[in-house]
């Protein structure tokens, strides 16, 4: 199933959605009570991702009330997750070009919950304080269960969904501090979207392929097979040390082709264009201005 988070017109509050072959079917036209967000419906277990598919298939065959998604507007395909966990250095291609270890332990930071924003949204940023702003390319996990201790060929039972990541990055910033939290954490610089896909849609997350389409020029192109650690070797290095919440992200590294490293290097600009895409999950645009 895929999921999505959409904003009708006249309403403030986004509501979830199951999409249907670019339609809109509403969980709360169909399911009484029904959740309220990605995060509730994750938290309800098993038995609430049931409930939704038996909620969805009753509504279908009773000729339930489909809105193009066309005529909506997105929130974030992720919306209150009690974490937001990145991976850097995971593509050997992507370490080398920005000159990064990749070799010993995982690079791991944290995105602040602010820097999340949607599908077709809006990003803007100071030029005063980058202009080395830069995109990257990576495929986000979805914790489904409380995960602790997990082993590897364990980990991707422990996974609710996968959706579509922009790690926009301020370069500048990234290579002045000691830590990336800052640098990827500006309001708007975590695009997902613009769906959440059940883990049962994707048979193997190192088979998906990743694109960056920036401004009609594909930038980035490969993979997720040359993810120097899988997710499920990401998750269950993560659960050794803390418990992973349900509904946590976790953005697993972008492939090579990077701006930063190009020559002449390529930023995004003001009315830049970038379109992520992840086979098996959709396309996820975010539209560029500085300010």
């Amino acid at each position: 199933m895929k999921f999505a988070h959409l904003r009708v017109e006249g309403q403030t509050t986004p509501r979830l959605a199951v999409v249907i072959a670019e339609a809109a079917l509403f969980l709360d036209e169909v399911l009484d009570p029904a959740p309220r967000d990605l995060q509730d419906l994750i938290e309800q277990g098993p038995d609430g991702l049931a409930a939704v598919r038996v909620a969805v298939d009753v509504a279908l065959e009773a000729g339930a009330r489909l809105t193009p998604v066309s005529e909506l507007r997105h929130a974030s395909a992720v919306l209150r997750p009690p974490h937001i966990l990145a991976i850097g250095a995971n593509y050997a291609a992507h370490s080398q070009e920005l000159k990064l270890r990749h070799e010993t332990a995982p690079t791991i930071f944290s995105l602040w919950p602010n820097s999340l924003t949607s599908h077709g949204a809006t990003t803007s940023w100071s030029e005063d304080l980058s202009t080395q702003v830069d995109y990257e390319a990576e495929l986000g996990v979805i914790i489904g269960r409380p995960a602790r201790g997990v082993h590897v060929r364990d980990a991707l039972d422990y996974v609710w969904g996968y959706t579509v990541v922009n790690d926009i990055t301020a370069r500048n910033i990234q290579f002045s501090e000691a830590q990336w939290s800052r640098c990827k954490s500006f309001d708007g610089f975590t695009p997902t979207g613009p769906v959440v896909v059940t883990a049962d849609e994707i048979a193997d997350p190192q088979d998906l392929w990743l694109t960056t389409n920036l401004d009609g020029r594909i930038l980035q192109d490969a993979s997720t097979n040359e993810m120097v650690r899988s997710v499920a070797e990401i998750i269950s290095y993560l659960s050794r040390s803390a418990t992973i919440p349900p509904g946590t992200l976790i953005s697993t590294g972008s492939p090579g082709g990077a701006g930063y490293s190009r020559n002449p290097q390529v930023f995004l600009q003001d009315g830049s264009t970038v379109t992520i895409t992840v086979e098996g999950i959709g396309s996820l645009t975010t539209h560029c201005r500085v300010v």
